[in-house]
């Protein structure tokens, strides 16, 4: 698993593995909101949770198409389902690589572009933890999604329509811990509800994925 997860890390590393991408996606849509709606600190201040969480979950989105389709094009997808690592595992590894070099470098950028938005000061460390623990789960139904379409003509497309409505969930609690935690309210409630989906995505996705997925390569 350690191998095949170096493996990834340096395909999402190279030029056009998505990892700059989501990073660059993530800037342009906190720079041309403030354009959009107006310099009004109040403004973006209260509608800043919100577009951070969305900017993120765009971003993670935009790298899912390439989670399998690279590996089933080159044959890569066979070898590694006939492997004595069983698929379970495979994709747990490739959901793992997924949010270390999509996910995560978000959540450390999120305040510095927080300040562009004119986030709160105490809502900082809520934006922080919030997405920590609720972008596992955008990567692992990314996971499922990609195991889904993976072979299809304009997957990506298909993808996108399949899992953004699961991603509803984590944005919605998500935005909620951090305008909660800028208005110094409590936040345990939705960070549980926020967390309970991640722990459930990891714990019971992969086996579905890997049940799609035998299908899709019969």
């Amino acid at each position: 698993m350690s191998a095949l997860l170096l493996r990834e890390l340096r395909l999402a590393l190279r030029a056009g593995g998505g990892f700059g991408l989501a990073l660059a996606f993530f800037l342009i849509v906190a720079v041309l909101v403030p354009l959009g709606v107006g310099p009004e600190g109040a403004l973006l201040g209260a509608i800043a949770p919100g577009i951070l969480w969305l900017g993120a979950l765009l971003s993670c989105l935009l790298s899912l198409d390439r989670l399998l389709a690279l590996d089933w094009e080159d044959g890569t997808l066979d070898l590694l389902a006939t492997a004595p690592l069983p698929l379970e595992s495979v994709l747990i590894v490739k959901a793992a690589a997924h949010w270390l070099t999509t996910a995560l470098p978000l959540v450390v950028v999120a305040p510095v572009l927080g300040l562009l938005l004119h986030l709160p000061g105490p809502a900082h460390v809520w934006l922080v933890v919030s997405l920590a623990a609720g972008t596992p789960a955008l990567s692992m139904i990314g996971t499922f999604g990609a195991a889904l379409t993976v072979g299809l003509k304009r997957g990506g497309l298909l993808l996108s329509l399949l899992v953004l409505p699961l991603y509803v969930p984590s944005l919605i609690f998500g935005a909620e811990v951090v305008r909660r935690g800028g208005e110094g309210l409590a936040t345990s409630t939705p960070l549980m509800l926020l967390a309970g989906i991640s722990a459930a995505s990891v714990a019971l996705l992969p086996f579905a994925s890997a049940a799609v997925l035998r299908v899709n390569l019969r």
